[in-house]
């Protein structure tokens, strides 16, 4: 049975990850002239909060600053920031004493839980927004000032509700990106869902492992594999010949400030085109140093011990998976000389990345009202809001799909804080 809601939000969320629970707090901590905060509900999937749980590998580091957090840039003074964070959790002298910007990844997500503890009250989990659509009372061709959001999910009474919204801020993240032709099973996973994967074995029964990919999360998953597994043997199927070191040099990194945005946005499309040759290695298929030069050290131990336990097949590609009982027989090809070989695996881990989210199935009817370039990509505000034929009088916002527009830092933490404050200030705006 439908429920409705007679409030009327200024915003609701679509997802609930890092970059809705940034914006929540923006909300939060915003007060312009007496005005009420802007009301806010955030809609998402998952049972709880979780940002790529399947790779928070033991030791495993952030790849930016902590400062770099969910509010610091935009309010370094914030309550929600990471050092508040340590300083509640005691632990403030120890983590300065660590002499490190990077923190593990498991403490950067024990961080964002912290913070959500704080907001929980704005989340449903366990329900999605599944339809976006003008008021049923309105008329074609009048001019939309409200929006109608219908969520379902097994945690909402009757199954599903409808609520009514001025803006909609979507942020449902990033797709995983298969191999072409390959599907996720239970002998094939994404190494997004991997440690949910590996945990559900007996290890002793992982005896040959495959790890296709040639990023920061194949590294890491050949790595842990090489140590969790100690009798096992692992094949490393790279794209390229080997793993490319990631630039996190103080220069390079200027791709991620905040004004960054604005020399990608207003810029022409060849100097979009120039940041993207120059600085995709800033993050895309890249490794850190340090993961590199570990799992090296790792290789070359076993080749003075004698026991040569990873397997590099470089300038190669997964072309086939085929499955037979416990049996997966994976077809590799050289791209250097087009030969194929198959390897007997027990699992296949395909750490090869993501895809940005796609808002249209959410949209549905508004989709048409959505404006788009000539390469059919939405058109993007500055402010992250859609722009739309001129009767959707509504804010659609992106959280994330908006690299074509917005640049490198789309779908990375390092622009959070200050998106999210870009966004609201757009919101109070329009709202005036």
């Amino acid at each position: 049975m439908e429920s409705s809601d007679t409030m009327t939000y200024d915003v609701v969320g679509a997802g609930f990850g890092p970059a809705n629970l940034s914006l929540a707090v923006a909300l939060q901590e915003r007060r312009e002239g007496g005005t009420p905060r802007p009301t806010a509900a955030f809609f998402e999937r998952k049972p709880q909060l979780g940002w790529h749980r399947g790779m928070l590998l033991p030791g495993a580091k952030m790849q930016i600053s902590f400062l770099k957090d969910l509010v610091t840039f935009r309010n370094p003074a914030s309550p929600f920031s990471f050092v508040s964070y340590l300083h509640a959790m005691g632990r403030l002298p120890q983590f300065v004493n660590n002499q490190d910007f990077f923190a593990t990844r498991q403490e950067f997500h024990d961080y964002l839980e912290w913070a959500e503890a704080k907001l929980a009250h704005q989340v449903t989990y366990g329900a999605e927004i599944t339809q976006i659509r003008p008021p049923a009372s309105g008329r074609r061709g009048e001019a939309i000032e409200h929006l109608e959001v219908e969520v379902r999910g097994d945690s909402l009474p009757g199954g599903t509700r409808v609520l009514t919204a001025h803006n909609i801020v979507i942020s449902t993240g990033l797709v995983p990106r298969m191999p072409a032709g390959v599907q996720r099973d239970e002998r094939v996973w994404h190494s997004s869902e991997f440690l949910d994967r590996f945990t559900a074995w007996n290890p002793g029964e992982l005896n040959r492992v495959a790890v296709v990919g040639a990023g920061q999360s194949a590294a890491e998953v050949v790595r842990y594999l090489h140590d969790a597994l100690p009798d096992a043997s692992i094949t490393a199927i790279l794209p390229p010949y080997g793993y490319a070191l990631a630039d996190n040099t103080p220069f390079a990194n200027r791709v991620f400030d905040p004004s960054a945005v604005d020399d990608y946005y207003y810029g022409s499309e060849r100097s979009r085109d120039v940041i993207w040759q120059h600085h995709r290695n800033t993050n895309y298929s890249v490794v850190d140093d340090e993961v590199i030069k570990g799992l090296h050290e790792r290789v070359y131990g076993d080749e003075v011990a004698g026991r040569n336990r990873i397997e590099f097949l470089n300038l190669s590609r997964v072309c086939g998976v085929k499955r037979a009982a416990d049996e997966t027989r994976v077809t590799v090809m050289s791209v250097a000389t087009e030969e194929t070989r198959e390897l007997d695996v027990d699992v296949l881990v395909c750490a090869t990345g993501y895809d940005p989210m796609n808002p249209a199935p959410i949209l549905g009817e508004l989709d048409s009202l959505c404006l788009r370039d000539a390469r059919g990509r939405y058109r993007v505000e500055r402010d992250y809001r859609i722009a739309t034929a001129p009767e959707l009088r509504c804010g659609i916002y992106l959280q994330g799909g908006t690299e074509h527009t917005h640049g490198l830092t789309s779908s990375l933490l390092s622009n959070l804080a200050v998106r999210s404050g870009e966004i609201v200030a757009s919101l109070l705006d329009r709202r005036k």
